[in-house]
Order: C-alpha cells, then sequence, then structure tokens
C-alpha cells in the first residue's frame, strides 16, 4: 500500500463510503481505485487527486498533504545516482536489496534520518519519481 493509498483508504472508511460507491461517483473501475490503494498502480493525476478532494470536501492543508503523499506513492521508484559519489550509489543499492526485510521502527528512523539530512544547494528539491523502464 501506497501513503496515497492508505490516506484514501482511511478517508473512505471514515466516511463510510465503499470502494464501488466511490468509484462510481468519481466516475473510474473500482478495480483502478483498489489498485490505486493497494500501490498497484502508479501515481494518480492531478485531476484524480483534485476530483478526491472534492468528493471528501478536502481544502487548503489538508489537500496539499494529499498531493504530497500522492507525489510520494510511486510503487516502482527508480533512483538515478549517475554523476552521484560511489558512497551514493551503494546506499541506493542496499536500499533496494534491503527495503522488504526492514520493520516499521527502522523504516522511521531512516526517514527521520533522511528528513533531518540538509538537502544540497541549501532547498529542498522534490522529484517525481521516474518509471522504471523493462
Amino acid at each position: 500500500m501506497t501513503p496515497f493509498g492508505e490516506r484514501v483508504r482511511a478517508l473512505r472508511e471514515g466516511k463510510s463510503v465503499t470502494l464501488k460507491q466511490m468509484a462510481a461517483d468519481l466516475h473510474i473501475s473500482s478495480a483502478y481505485l483498489s489498485a490505486l490503494e493497494h500501490g498497484k498502480r502508479g501515481q494518480p493525476s492531478a485531476q484524480l487527486v483534485r476530483q478526491i478532494c472534492a468528493y471528501f470536501g478536502i481544502i487548503w492543508d489538508e489537500a496539499e498533504e494529499l498531493e504530497r503523499l500522492a507525489d510520494l506513492s510511486h510503487p516502482r521508484v527508480t533512483v538515478d545516482t549517475a554523476g552521484l559519489t560511489p558512497k551514493a550509489t551503494k546506499l541506493a543499492n542496499r536500499l533496494a536489496e534491503r527495503i522488504h526485510d526492514l520493520d516499521d521502527g527502522t523504516l522511521d528512523r531512516l526517514l527521520l534520518l533522511l528528513d533531518e539530512a540538509p538537502a544540497r544547494g541549501g532547498a529542498a528539491v522534490r522529484r517525481r519519481a521516474a518509471p522504471r523502464r523493462r
């Protein structure tokens, strides 16, 4: 499940709305909505995020948070370490190898470390994950 999918499911359950009902109201298939919730589909479009916000009456900061979660919810992330140090490439590869073995406490600690680390150039840069080419 992705952070976006987890939040949408919580919103749905909080309003006692079934997946089928929400999908019908948004004019999307229930299979697609289920796949989004379970992280089996890529990031939702900005339009769909806005539709979901309108559907639940979400505005301002909460809407921005849902958009941010959508940006962080690509289930297949590609990390480009070209031009970075060998240590950065090693980290990316080790994380890819071990991500399935990490418990919630370890994930929380790693996320905290990343959140506390200064961004290069002094400004935080958020990039959309590139789709993995097969």
